[in-house]
């Protein structure tokens, strides 16, 4: 006897292939059968006129202390989230020594673990809402060896491949690295190629905020193409996008340069959230030269005028990479998300100049609040819609932790690619979508038995309304709960019914070569 079957459903695969009306069969976590007459089962749930697909799979998450969080999160549950892929942009949980980890002006949070395998142990011991599979990031091994300083100490790189590699035997399923923040900033392609080295011998994957997502983008994706080539390792460009006016129209320059890649040998994926504005700290605006040292250092340079005035200079001036973002900005495009003052956060830049130059008004926030938060609306349309019709690139959150002011995208990303996009707006086929939510990025992350259905396959299930899946939430109202998901399974284990949580959290934490 089968412990459940999902019976009636329109299932997809998540290979692409046009769906089947079938049952589905599930036994002890897994699915064991597809197809009618399946015989009897312990527990029966109808899903005839709804979608029963794998559970998504989010490559690019920040969810990485949500475990630690004192109640059940179901937040990615809601949006039939089954896995997320943690540790991008270069940021972890370990391996992190507390004496440097908070002189980066973007972090994680408090939570720090002197090896990665403590953090895997701790997240694990937590109860995760849902699964977790991590990546080991460099801002956070580079901080380990060399605090906030541009210069690794002697035999530093050895030890950060030494720490990169501990994380792989823990059970890393990849490398990130997020080289528009600090110190990630301060790594050369070497440091890069000696890192992606150690992850290639473990199977892992390269994951990258590569060194600039505007005027320097063209470079900034050969880089990463050339770290990948020369490390012999899979690649995953990280929230592909044209990031501000100068670039829009960029989409085919970025999409060419992954489909040149691939016919070259480099095993090239992205990942793309379905919005127009990111998120990320205020401090990204700055040069990483701006950040050495630490926060105070960073306070020091921005309050004296002649520092502040050469570091206008590097931002305004012609290089295209590694001068942080503030070019890519116009002052009302820049809305602050959080801030210690209470009357600036919502507000956009050019609401709080109070008669100062916009960049004086950007230092003074930031002497005030190096942790400040911002939303930036600096995408067009037509090139979100056209990386999204790519089929090398799968959809991902990039999600932050689910409470305080924040991007709807943590709390929607998902139904509302399906609905707005796939339903509404047709920019991708119904079976085309789902594999973009499923298999596409389980594959490139090394998670076999999941993004798919059939016979074998971890019961990671959702099953969805196609006519009512989506997400209202806007940026002043992010936390609305989407419509549409009515089922989700972990492992064969109900977790949403009905479209509300069973407050149970069965989630793991999916360590590379020992699921």
């Amino acid at each position: 006897m089968h412990d459940l079957i999902l019976t009636g459903g329109q299932v997809h695969d998540g290979f692409a292939n046009p769906p089947i009306t079938a049952d589905i069969a599930v036994s002890a976590g897994r699915v064991t059968a597809i197809g009618t007459g399946l015989g009897p089962a312990r527990r029966t749930v109808d899903a005839d006129g709804l979608v029963v697909a794998p559970g998504f799979v989010d490559p690019h998450s920040h969810s990485d202390s949500v475990p630690f969080l004192p109640d059940a999160q179901p937040f990615k549950l809601f949006q039939g989230v089954t896995t997320e892929i943690v540790g991008n942009c270069g940021f972890s949980m370990g391996p992190a020594d507390p004496a440097t980890a908070g002189l980066a002006p973007v972090s994680l949070g408090g939570q720090t673990f002197a090896t990665f395998a403590e953090y895997l142990d701790a997240a694990e011991a937590a109860g995760p809402s849902n699964h977790l599979a991590a990546m080991v990031g460099h801002n956070t091994v580079r901080l380990m060896v060399a605090g906030m300083d541009r210069e690794l100490p002697p035999g530093g790189l050895d030890t950060m491949c030494a720490h990169v590699e501990e994380a792989f035997r823990a059970g890393a399923c990849g490398f990130s690295s997020g080289l528009e923040y600090v110190p990630g900033a301060y790594g050369d392609r070497a440091e890069l190629v000696a890192l992606a080295l150690v992850a290639h011998r473990y199977g892992g994957v390269y994951a990258t905020h590569s060194r600039s997502e505007s005027e320097g983008l063209a470079d900034a994706l050969d880089e990463a193409i050339e770290v990948a080539r020369s490390a012999g390792i899979r690649l995953q460009v990280s929230h592909c996008k044209a990031s501000g006016r100068a670039v829009h129209g960029s989409a085919k320059m970025i999409l060419d340069k992954l489909a040149q890649a691939r016919r070259q040998g480099v095993d090239v994926r992205g990942d793309q959230y379905p919005y127009q504005a990111f998120a990320t700290g205020l401090a990204a605006m700055l040069p990483p030269e701006a950040c050495e040292g630490g926060i105070d250092a960073m306070r020091a340079r921005l309050a004296d005028p002649a520092t502040r005035a050469a570091l206008l200079a590097t931002a305004e001036g012609p290089l295209g990479a590694g001068v942080g973002l503030w070019r890519e900005l116009h002052p009302e495009d820049l809305q602050i998300l959080e801030h210690t003052d209470p009357a600036v956060a919502g507000r956009t830049l050019a609401q709080v100049l109070n008669g100062r130059e916009p960049w004086d008004a950007l230092c003074d926030l930031l002497i005030a609040d190096p942790h400040a938060a911002t939303v930036c609306h600096t995408m067009h349309e037509d090139d979100v819609l056209a990386i999204m019709a790519d089929p090398l690139v799968a959809i991902g959150s990039d999600s932050g932790l689910p409470f305080g002011p924040n991007h709807p995208r943590t709390f929607g990303t998902f139904p509302r690619f399906l609905g707005d996009y796939v339903r509404d707006q047709s920019a991708v086929g119904p079976a085309e979508a789902v594999r973009k939510v499923t298999s596409a990025t389980a594959t490139q992350f090394g998670l076999a038995d999941r993004g798919w259905l059939g016979p074998g396959a971890a019961a990671d299930l959702v099953v969805f309304d196609a006519a009512a899946i989506g997400h209202v939430g806007t940026y002043e109202q992010p936390d609305v709960r989407p419509t549409g998901i009515v089922h989700v399974l972990l492992e064969g284990e109900p977790v949403i019914v009905d479209g509300e949580f069973t407050g149970v959290r069965r989630g793991r934490m999916l360590r590379s070569g020992r699921r």
